[in-house]
């Protein structure tokens, strides 16, 4: 039995909170939020304790084996800090860090401390990218050439107004977008160049826009385009190969197809569908992590992954802050 303890009530916390909750092999003793009202609301759902702060968890708690931390991201590092200065294993949201300097030092400060660190790039658990990706890799639609993301929705609010704060948030690049150039380099590998243009800084209240081009060290271009000024959430993706293309768009409500561009020109298509419904990929993607702990595995989502994941976002905030390409080393 694993024993959990999550930081954080907003609609992360919310979120793992449940999951954890509807495990068989996982014990959530406690969520720690500074509302006291969104914490009691959230434990009394979950059936477990609320504490107004870290310390008076851990103080309180006869057992902790793992902290989930879903903090804002100017957070992170405090408090997966202090988490491994407790020696327990740690699965915190993405973005891992504001910067790749951070990230690295948060990564350095658990391996020091010998504790494991899980990054939640969720994006790997949705059947239609994971369904993606494993077309790509065999062949099913030759070699790509160019690919194609969007992510949008309404401009986020949470405690603080902190996604406001671009210093602390890093905008929707760095808190969404960022899950397209982590999923596109799970496809293709590393990022060569970024170069990428939004609204920051243009004064459009609670709305941005950005759209970035990735450069692969493979040659292959991708489109990454994510808004904050669309009403309700959608995303979509389209891979381009030699030999086809790979369609997603969840406003459609559609499984993912895959066309075979040979075979649709001569007498049939291939469509291959995957529910999204099937299973809840936040649920799957913390039981990967409570697997990887309890059987000492590799995850999906290394801190490796993690650490680029912000690397590449943080370029296309400098080239939209400099308005040049960024080459990545």
């Amino acid at each position: 039995m694993h024993h959990v303890l999550v930081i954080g009530a907003g609609t992360m916390g919310t979120v793992h909170a449940r999951s954890y909750a509807a495990m068989e092999n996982v014990e959530l003793v406690g969520i720690v939020d500074i509302r006291a009202e969104r914490g009691r609301e959230l434990v009394a759902e979950t059936k477990t304790e609320w504490f107004a702060s870290y310390e008076e968890a851990m103080e309180k708690l006869a057992r902790v084996d793992i902290i989930d931390v879903c903090l804002p991201t100017y957070l992170h590092k405090t408090y997966v800090q202090k988490a491994a200065d407790a020696g327990k294993h740690i699965i915190c949201e993405k973005p891992l860090a504001r910067n790749k300097e951070e990230a690295e030092s948060i990564v350095d400060y658990c391996r020091e401390k010998n504790v494991k660190l899980f990054v939640g790039h969720v994006l790997r658990f949705f059947p239609e990218y994971e369904k993606s990706r494993q077309l790509v890799q065999d062949g099913a639609i030759g070699n790509v050439g160019v690919a194609r993301t969007f992510r949008g929705g309404i401009f986020p609010t949470a405690w603080n107004d902190w996604y406001a704060d671009y210093k602390n948030s890093g905008g929707l690049v760095l808190d969404m977008i960022i899950h397209d150039f982590d999923f596109l380099r799970w496809c293709f590998g590393d990022v060569e160049r970024v170069y990428a243009k939004s609204l920051l800084g243009r004064g459009f209240a609670r709305m941005d826009y950005a759209l970035v081009t990735l450069r692969f060290q493979n040659g292959m271009i991708a489109h990454v385009e994510g808004s904050w000024a669309h009403e309700g959430f959608s995303m979509k993706m389209e891979l381009a190969g030699s030999e086809g293309i790979i369609q997603y768009d969840s406003a459609k409500e559609k499984p993912l197809i895959a066309v075979n561009r040979a075979k649709q020109a001569g007498m049939t298509g291939v469509a291959v569908p995957e529910s999204p419904l099937r299973e809840n990929p936040y649920f799957r993607e913390l039981k990967h992590f409570i697997d990887c702990i309890e059987n000492d595995r590799e995850p999906r989502v290394t801190v490796e992954d993690a650490v680029k994941a912000v690397e590449i976002a943080r370029a296309a905030l400098e080239s939209i802050e400099t308005g040049k390409p960024v080459t990545l080393v």
